[in-house]
């Protein structure tokens, strides 16, 4: 492990700096979650859920929700979905109109309420239309433009590598690759040649992503590939201060421990609140919405449930409080992991 890993990317006049970058997950990388991970530290570079580009050239008020971010969560990518290249240029030119620093193209979702209508990673199995939705938005904004991909849609064609080559010659700054099919989910192991193959194929920055929980991972991955950043979905759930552990340990050789359980309580805490305070929905939702960070963040002793049982059962933000605060109250206010949470302040 060396620091030369974390060398800072730059789109534009934009510095990604640690090149650790949260991936775009729905219904988790929302305005609380990712202003919890850029606090914590250690992230280069937050995503939006991704949003419908429909939605926003519609003006759906629930979609214009989802693209709200603040200025402390700054650079952040706004992921955008479609299978119609006007629509998905019209909604780029919105976003950026509203502030977005950076665009990217959702090609590898795989749920099939997208890919049935074309759109997400279906866009992978027609080379030839996933260029003209990169070309129609590089036309209509003057900011970078990035897509986040699979392998392919399916193992007996995996696209990447043709679609990576035509995304650069339409103008993409960035490609990041989930080194797996859509056809797979989640489902299997990441297969991170294909990453390399990318990379050795286009001079644009290639970000990995696929199976990397831990320092040890993501310097494998560097090592293997050659990409230019790592990207971590699923293992910053319930896990947000994985960035500054995975920084650390490259920039030092040293692991550095994370949160204890208070602190974890106190992370918590905070989140529920922010949540809370910015709900897109009432309280009750909100509290309902907590339920799948809460599963996840590791807050009950070895062997113990108690506490998670009891939270997944809270019906407001004050049940919450009631089970967090003692925990939280243990906590040193000045250490570490607690010092940059940031003042509850809304977005921009």
């Amino acid at each position: 492990m060396t620091a030369s890993m974390l060398q800072p990317l730059t789109l534009g006049g934009i510095t990604i700096d640690p090149p650790l970058i949260l991936a775009p997950m729905a219904g988790y990388t929302d305005y609380p979650f990712r202003t919890i991970i850029r606090a914590l530290g250690g992230c280069g570079l937050v995503y939006t859920e991704l949003i419908s580009s429909d939605g926003i050239t519609r003006h759906n008020r629930r979609t214009l929700d989802i693209a709200a971010w603040g200025r402390e969560e700054r650079p952040i990518a706004v992921q955008l979905y479609g299978s119609d290249p006007a629509v998905i240029a019209a909604a780029a030119q919105q976003v950026v109109a509203r502030g977005a620093e950076i665009v990217d193209i959702n090609m590898g979702c795989w749920v099939p309420k997208l890919a049935q209508k074309g759109a997400g990673a279906a866009l992978l199995r027609d080379v030839r239309l996933a260029a003209r939705v990169v070309d129609a938005v590089v036309k209509a904004v003057d900011v970078p433009v990035t897509v986040k991909v699979r392998s392919g849609w399916e193992e007996e064609r995996p696209t990447a590598l043709e679609f990576a080559r035509a995304a650069e010659e339409a103008g993409a700054k960035l490609i990041a690759v989930h080194a797996r099919y859509a056809r797979q989910g989640f489902s299997g192991r990441a297969d991170w040649d294909i990453i390399r193959r990318v990379k050795e194929a286009v001079r644009i920055p290639v970000i990995g992503n696929g199976d990397v929980t831990s320092a040890a991972d993501a310097a494998r991955m560097f090592a293997h590939t050659g990409c230019d950043g790592v990207m971590i979905g699923r293992a910053a759930r319930g896990n947000p201060w994985i960035f500054r552990q995975i920084a650390h340990e490259l920039s030092t050789g040293e692991p550095l421990p994370g949160p204890n359980p208070a602190e974890r309580a106190a992370i918590a805490l905070h989140h529920a609140r922010l949540a809370v305070t910015f709900a897109r929905h009432s309280e009750a939702v909100t509290v309902l919405e907590l339920r799948k960070h809460f599963s996840r963040y590791r807050l009950d002793a070895p062997g113990a449930a108690e506490l998670r049982r009891d939270l997944l059962r809270c019906e407001s933000l004050a049940g919450i409080e009631a089970l967090l605060s003692p925990l939280a109250a243990e906590a040193d206010p000045a250490s570490a992991w607690l010092a940059t949470l940031p003042a509850i302040a809304a977005p921009a």
